[in-house]
């Protein structure tokens, strides 16, 4: 089991290859697994930077909505549940439920 660091590492890195990937080949080559790994990217950049979901929105308007079905269509319950949250439970959880996500993620095939 990895530390929160290590899975904010982690997220941040992945995230950034994703978010490269989407900007040189469109949205529409990205997997389910890295759908929801960019939402995740989006969620955690608006709490850990303004500390809260409404920055999130603004980068990315669907990333709770996606979030949920790209989680769902993975068989991911943890994640599903999450994202699943009306925004301010979420918002208030986010990070009690940060390291069982990732991990969750982490672990699920493309």
């Amino acid at each position: 089991m990895s530390t929160s660091s290590e899975l904010e590492t982690w997220l941040i890195e992945v995230g950034a290859a994703i978010i490269e990937k989407q900007a040189d080949r469109g949205a529409a080559v990205l997997t389910p697994r890295e759908r929801l790994i960019h939402c995740l990217w989006v969620a955690d950049y608006g709490m850990r930077n303004a500390g809260d979901l409404v920055t999130a929105a603004d980068l990315y308007a669907d990333f709770q909505d996606e979030g949920a079905r790209m989680s769902a269509q993975l068989g991911l319950g943890v994640t599903r549940t999450a994202f699943e949250l009306p925004t301010g439970v979420l918002q208030d959880r986010y990070f009690d439920l940060f390291d069982r996500m990732c991990e969750e993620i982490r672990a699920a095939a493309d």
